[in-house]
């Protein structure tokens, strides 16, 4: 692979990061009261449909502990969240999605995909499976 394709490539990474992430700010922001952050800890707790710990999430949505943690606790003052310690690990802290969290989640799922799905538009098509091309 050569220099100059792995440079375009992270420019187009980046270009389309800060685009879907500035849609995602106002869709989700007027449409339903989420930032892409809370948006996107609400969705893997659905997608995992289990309390998750902190580090589980922390993996999940490349936010730092810290940053994180805010997220929760915003999420937690809107009670579409829960937080609590883990019973086999009194240290460890758990966090639960509640019933307006998941109705929340139910409500912003296609604008976020609608936003996706336009931001992601021009990019190129997947490969098939082993990358072979059957005609």
């Amino acid at each position: 692979m050569d220099e100059e394709f792995v440079v375009d490539t992270w420019h187009y990474v980046l270009a389309k990061h800060a685009k879907a992430m500035c849609a995602l700010e106002r869709e989700l922001g007027d449409r339903h009261g989420l930032g892409p952050s809370e948006f996107e800890v609400l969705d893997r707790i659905v997608h995992h449909d289990k309390k998750l710990r902190i580090q589980e999430l922390c993996d999940g949505v490349h936010l730092s502990q810290s940053a994180l943690s805010r997220v929760v606790a915003r999420l937690e003052k809107a009670e579409l969240v829960s937080r609590g310690v883990c019973d086999a690990d009194r240290r460890g802290v758990y966090v639960c999605i509640t019933d307006a969290g998941r109705a929340r989640h139910a409500e912003a799922l296609p604008t976020q995909r609608a936003v996706l799905l336009q931001v992601f538009a021009d990019a190129p098509a997947p490969s098939p499976p082993g990358g072979v091309v059957v005609t």
